[in-house]
Formats: structure tokens, sequence, C-alpha cells
């Protein structure tokens, strides 16, 4: 096999490899990334018997962890987006926050509805009520659009249930811990939507928009007597957050008897999901839609299907970076690595992500070559980082690192110019930049707290 600097020499070409296959060739991600681990699997001299157990035990690793609770995850947020559920969660931050401050407003809106919500449909969802705001407050529409795409994006990548960041704490082996992730995703939000808030404030003024109210779809868009109420709506989403803390509790405090087992129980990321989703159903049955709970679910697993197939690549490159000795190369010049810390995740997700515009795919693979924290064969033992805390931090620089940046191969740049009225050149002016910021900022305060913990 395989050694020393050649080893890295090819792990370097494979990975400029992947990234080519993708954002040049237009291959899929799930056969890039397939192909590149058996193709770096073979040149690197691992012998050719053992390839498909490798390969095997990538994959299937997925399954047995974090599969499901990303399928559970689209599902709930499918159902808040058909029933309008998202919409009225929106209208109740309005009330809170009130009409002064429509672009907080609406940042936190997009932060909300994208915890369980993809951030592209969650702009659509939301996009009434922006133009909404913008004819009712006479503030500049390229603010609100902003404001609204960067609130989405930074729980895209920061915030479970959202499938990304359980998919890359799963693999960096935080699935049962997922109360960690969500708390300091929530804490490590401010920042860059703090930056964001300024930005958005500041851009709206030099760009202008095309936009055109269409006052009578968003009145229909917004009619409160069809929306389902407030607590019904908010329910799918705290259940399973407050189940997982309970559970969280429990094993923190060492409880022990029945109910410390059945708090322990009800918080596995599954079960709480499990339940998320039960108390989702009935807004389907409130807005008359309990027969497209099955079209619901059809739509759900096509969407979950990719991101869980892509994740499970993700983890066969890892396998493959483990097995080829990578890691043991990286130990023993750890102590020249061990510098870089949390800027060596963000910035290789930060380069796939701009290369190939995925901010899922920059994760899980990211996450993927980083490996479980308490493996001694890991990326994350060579580089230090070997307890929660660690992980937690990693998972957010990776975050930060899948933010950074989205422009013209990224589906959601489009989303955001298109239903923002924007042009291209614009969308690099408003969507592009704030990605940057966003990211910059995130891995700034990442830092900061890692000096600290």
């Amino acid at each position: 096999m395989l050694t020393g600097t050649t080893l890295i020499i090819v792990f370097a070409l494979a990975i400029v490899l992947l990234i080519v296959s993708i954002s040049k060739w237009g291959v899929h991600p799930f056969l890039a990334i397939m192909g590149i681990a058996l193709i770096l699997a073979i040149g690197i001299g691992i012998p050719l018997d053992t390839i498909p157990n490798t390969i095997g035990k990538g994959f299937s690793s997925i399954f047995t962890s974090i599969g499901i609770v990303i399928i559970l995850g689209t599902i709930i947020g499918l159902i808040l987006e058909k029933t309008g559920a998202a919409i009225r969660l929106a209208d109740a931050i309005i009330r809170v926050i009130g009409e002064k401050h429509p672009q907080l407003a609406i940042m936190l809106i997009g932060w909300l509805i994208s915890v369980p919500v993809f951030c592209d449909s969650g702009f659509v969802i939301v996009n009434p009520i922006r133009k909404w705001l913008a004819r009712k407050t006479n503030f500049p529409s390229v603010t609100l659009t902003v404001a609204l795409a960067a609130g989405l994006y930074v729980a895209h990548v920061f915030v479970p249930p959202t499938p990304g960041p359980i998919a890359t704490a799963g693999l960096v082996g935080l699935e049962s811990n997922l109360l960690l992730v969500i708390g300091l995703g929530v804490a490590i939000s401010i920042p860059p939507l703090v930056a964001a808030y300024f930005f958005a404030t500041f851009i709206g003024k030099k760009v202008k928009s095309s936009d055109e109210l269409d006052v009578e779809s968003i009145s229909q868009a917004y009619n409160e007597h069809n929306l389902p109420g407030t607590t019904a709506s908010v329910t799918p989403i705290l259940l399973p957050i407050i189940l997982m803390a309970g559970g969280s509790i429990a094993s923190f405090a060492k409880m022990e008897g029945f109910t410390a087992q059945l708090l322990i129980f009800l918080g596995k990321p599954i079960i709480a999901l499990a339940a998320g989703l039960v108390s989702a159903l009935p807004l389907l049955w409130r807005s008359k839609m309990g027969k497209e709970l099955y079209n619901i679910t059809q739509d759900s697993l096509k969407t979950a299907g990719p991101i869980i197939f892509i994740t499970a690549a993700g983890s066969v490159l890892g396998q493959v970076i483990v097995e080829a000795g990578f890691v043991q190369y990286i130990q023993q010049n750890a102590s020249s690595l061990a510098n870089i810390g949390l800027f060596f995740p963000f910035v290789v997700a930060a380069i796939i992500k701009t290369s190939q515009g995925s901010s899922t795919v920059a994760m899980t693979t990211t996450a993927g070559i980083m490996g479980l924290y308490f493996s001694d064969a890991s990326l994350m033992a060579a580089l230090g980082m070997t307890t929660p805390i660690d992980a937690a931090l990693t998972v957010m620089a990776i975050g930060a690192g899948a933010m950074t940046v989205s422009h013209a191969n990224d589906s959601y740049f489009w989303v955001v110019t298109n239903f923002g009225g924007l042009t291209p050149q614009n969308g690099y002016r408003t969507q592009t930049l704030v990605t940057l910021i966003m990211g910059i900022t995130s891995i700034i305060t990442l830092f900061a707290i890692s000096l600290f913990v």
C-alpha cells in the first residue's frame, strides 16, 4: 500500500477528481463519490478481496443509524409545508416581533421554517409573506430577500432535524447526542444572522429587484381562516426537541428506574422524530388532506432517498481513507496539524461546497472524511478532536464551510434570485456575498469558542 507523501498526493488528486466529476462533468454525487472511493481503494493498494467489505461496511453503517431519522424529518417538513402550518408559524413570529423590523422578522421566520423544511422549499413557502411585508412596510424588497435567504440557510446547515446536520452529526458519532448539536447549532446561528442582518440592510439600498407584487395571490396565501392553529403548527417541531432533551437529561443525570428508561427511549432521535410525525398528522386531518399522507410520504422518500444514499457514499469514502492508512499518516504528523483544528473541516467543506453546489453533499462528504470522534483510527482523533464537544464543534465547522459559498451551481441560488426578482449578477452581489460573510463569521466564532472549551 502507498504511504507517506505519495498517499497524500493520491488522496488530493482523488478529491480534485471528485470535485471535477461533479461540478464539470455533471456526474451525480452518489456515483462520483462511490466511483472515486473505489478508484482510490484500488489506487492506494488496498487488497482487492477486502475492498467489497470495506465499501459495504461504510455504506451499511448509515442505514443502521441515521437513515430513518432523515426520512422522518423530511416527512414532517413536507406536512408543515402542505398544510400551511409553516405560514402559521411565520405569522406568529411577525406578531411577536412587530412590523418595525421586517428584516429581522423574516430572517427569524426563515430560520425557524428551515429547521424541518429544506431551504429551497422554505423560501417558496415564505416568499408570499416576504412580499406582503415589503408592501406593508415599504422596506426594500432585496433587504427582505437577503434576510429570508440567510435565515433559511443558517438553520439548513446548523440545526437538526434538517437532514444535513443530522447526517453530519451521525457520521462523526453524535447520532445519540443530537440535543448537543441542536443547542450548539442554535447558539452558533446568532453571529452569522447578525452579520447577515446588517448586510441585508446595507445591500437593499444598493440593489433593486424586479419584484411584481401579486396582491391577490398574497392575500390567498395569507388567509388566516385556511391556516391551522399556532400550537398545532409548532408541536411537530418542539415535541422531538423536548423528548430528546428529556433523554439527554436522564442520561446525563444517570437516572435509574422505569421513568429513566422511558425518557431515554423517547429521547432516541428515531423515536422522538416518530412522535413528531404522529403529532403532525392532525394537521392533515384538520386540513382535510388525510388522503394525501401516502403522496406526502412518497414525495418525502424521493427527497430523502438521494440524501441518504449520498450520505452513505460519503461514509464509504471515509472508510476507504481509514483503510488506506491516511489517518495513521496524519497521526504521525499530528503535532504540525493540531494547530489547524476546526479550520481543516471548514476548508474541506467550503472547497466541496463551492465546487459542486450542494451543502448537504459538502457536509456529508467532509463528515465521512473526518470519521468518528471516539475512534482511534479516525481523522478526528488525529486532529485531537476526541470529545463530544469537539465533535459538535466539528459539525458546526463543517456546516460553516458548507454555506461558503452559494453561487450558480447551487439550486438555492436560483430559487432566491428567481423568486426574489434578482438578475444573476445581482444574485452574486447578494446571495453569494452574504453566504461568504456568514461562513467566515461562523468559523471565526467557532474558533473563539474552541479556545475556551
